[in-house]
């Protein structure tokens, strides 16, 4: 991939067209859209029909690749897919080829370019990109069959597996030794700011107490951590307008305290240190907050106070509105009062509406306890819970999304894990605990002892990744999984982040979740890859990424971003209108990876994903 630079109209103009010059000159030739229209979409049958036919020397995969994309195009400039896309692909082309570049950006040109060297069969996905050092080894020139086969394919195998433990092995891990001693000391540090001890460390309570949050938090904050002028900026403001933010002491000691630099611990600052755009956006809304940061419409979805309901046999339990610490891309900062907000976490009197609703929708099997985090409860307040759902013959479920073993994880006790192993009954309602790990860098050996607590008395654990701008590297989440699974944790989800504006520093192209799970995921044994890549559909829900028949590319706009319309989970159930959703411009996302220190040649076959 050439160097990331703005070039002039003329440059744009000549990348472009530098693989289809004779879709050029046939557009050149057009005098209306239409007929632009009509001109191109023969010209792709015809080569359509050409590539079926064998008219090119090439590979399976090129040949295939070529066919989807030329597929994809055909749709793209269909006057019903332009209507939903509300603007046209093909009067884009045409314009541009009549030297009309003037709202064209780089982005946009990239995206084409890329679109034609695929349908001309020139991506390079039949070549691959992980390679052994020893670029001669490839299963093409081993021998046929039998043992000597069996070794020369072993002897390759082996030179893929030192390359994928070199990019794996480049995210560090919590686990590591090195991290480890960079933690204590980390949280002698804190120890010592705050006045406490290891025995103070080790309880939950104090931990609680001295989350750091407010005008104290970031004193606190600025005088442990390095900072770079945008994070201290984001906090100041933060604190300034009251916006809610929070970071527990033991998360706090994963933070790398000799550099502010990002380079060890950025999953981690990127946790709780919102960015200035994610800032300026709650200010500007923090009348109207419910309106306009409820991107998956819960309101709409909410027929009592404290559930939501999206499907048929399960059901969401906001239990608190608080949390030990603020993520900063949380889907419900709208409701999210602040970090450790005693006044937040409810009664038994309080819950009592959502549980009685519970009793009477016997169509419901799983309930999701979830606010906020729910191990904010005192155990005694989870264990009436617990007991209220074992009472529910039609509850064969019960879950718990939290953060906490995350972020604090002596609150999960074996106290705890009793309380919520209670209602575990074999044969009849399993328990399970859902949580967030953003990255091996979290996985400390506190995190794997709490899990340890919660497997031991048959709960089970599962992690839903959020896959951010920080989490997309290469190998980064490949990482995040193999680390899971020697924690005890199942990989459950990878989360689309959702596309709401305040979080556009983390969202990532639908591509580079697909490219993920092809090029990276694959290489892991099954089981550390059970987690399924979804998108939530505002209103409606989860949609499965991997599906390709669950989504369409409908258009390309001018300035690079690709619109895509999402089909509801409910395809081939009941009808649900589709809901049309404009991505994250893949070439912005290679500019950003790239200013993480990241080769954006690495990503080159991100373009093919769609």
């Amino acid at each position: 991939m050439r160097e990331l630079r703005t070039p002039s109209n003329r440059a744009l103009l000549e990348r472009l067209w530098i693989e289809e010059p004779a879709l050029r000159d046939l557009l050149e030739t057009c005098t209306s859209r239409e007929e632009a229209r009509e001109h191109v979409l023969s010209y792709l049958e015809d080569l359509d029909s050409a590539l079926r036919n064998g008219a090119f020397d090439l590979d399976r995969i090129e040949q295939t690749t070529a066919l989807t994309w030329i597929g994809a195009l055909k749709d793209m400039l269909s006057p019903e897919n332009e209507a939903l896309a509300s603007f046209s692909t093909i009067d884009l082309l045409w314009r541009a080829a009549r030297g009309d570049v003037d709202d064209m950006s780089e982005d946009f040109v990239e995206e084409f370019a890329h679109i034609f060297k695929a349908i001309e069969g020139q991506s390079g996905l039949g070549r691959g990109w992980l390679h052994a050092d020893d670029e001669n080894q490839d299963f093409e020139s081993l021998p046929a069959s039998g043992r000597r086969a069996a070794r020369a394919r072993s002897h390759v195998l082996d030179g893929m597996a030192d390359s994928f433990w070199s990019k794996v092995n480049a995210h560090s891990s919590g686990l590591s030794e090195p991290a480890i001693r960079s933690r204590i000391a980390s949280q002698d540090r804190i120890l010592a700011y705050l006045g406490g001890t290891h025995r103070d460390w080790a309880c939950a309570d104090w931990q609680a107490a001295h989350v750091l949050k407010g005008e104290r938090g970031a004193r606190v904050l600025q005088d442990l951590v390095p900072l770079a002028s945008g994070e201290l900026a984001a906090v100041r403001l933060a604190v300034q307008y009251k916006i809610p933010w929070g970071i527990t002491p033991y998360y706090l000691s994963l933070f790398d305290f000799d550099s502010s630099d990002r380079t060890l611990d950025g999953q981690v600052r990127s946790q709780v240190i919102p960015p200035l755009h994610t800032v300026r956006a709650m200010i500007e809304h923090r009348a109207d907050r419910g309106r306009a940061f409820d991107f998956m419409r819960e309101r709409d979805t909410s027929p009592i106070d404290r559930i939501t309901r999206r499907y048929p046999t399960v059901a969401i339990f906001k239990v608190c509105d608080t949390c030990p610490q603020v993520c900063a891309y949380c889907q419900r900062n709208w409701e999210i009062a602040d970090a450790m907000e005693l006044d937040h976490i409810p009664s038994r009197a309080d819950l009592e509406p959502a549980l009685r609703w519970f009793e009477a929708h016997r169509g419901v099997i799983d309930v999701l306890l979830t606010g906020g985090d729910p191990l904010l409860l005192k155990d005694d307040l989870l264990g009436y819970l617990v007991e209220r759902f074992s009472e529910m013959e039609h509850i064969r479920h019960v879950r718990i999304g939290t953060r906490i073993p995350v972020v604090m994880p002596m609150r999960v006790t074996g106290a705890l894990a009793e309380v919520l192993g209670s209602a575990i009954v074999p044969g009849r309602r399993a328990v399970s605990v859902v949580t967030h790990v953003e990255s091996a860098y979290e996985i400390t050996p506190d995190l794997a002892a709490a899990i340890d607590r919660l497997r031991r008395r048959g709960i089970g654990v599962y992690n839903q990744q959020v896959f951010t701008l920080e989490t997309s590297r290469r190998f980064q989440i490949t990482a995040t999984r193999i680390a899971l699974k020697q924690a005890g944790i199942d990989p459950y989800y990878t989360f689309y982040t959702k596309g709401k504006d305040e979080h556009r520093d983390y969202l990532v192209p639908i591509a580079r979740m697909l490219q993920e799970r092809k090029e990276e995921a694959r290489l892991l044994p099954g089981i550390f890859r059970t987690d399924e890549p979804v998108f939530n559909v505002p209103g409606l829900g989860k949609t499965h990424l991997r599906a390709q028949q669950d989504r369409e590319l409908i258009g390309i706009r001018a300035d690079g971003r690709r619109v895509y319309l999402f089909h509801p989970w409910e395809k081939g159930i009941r009808p649900v209108a589709p809901w049309p959703y404009v991505d994250v411009s893949i070439y912005d996302y290679l500019r950003r990876i790239e200013s993480l220190g990241e080769n954006p040649e690495d990503y080159e076959s991100i373009w093919y994903y769609l």
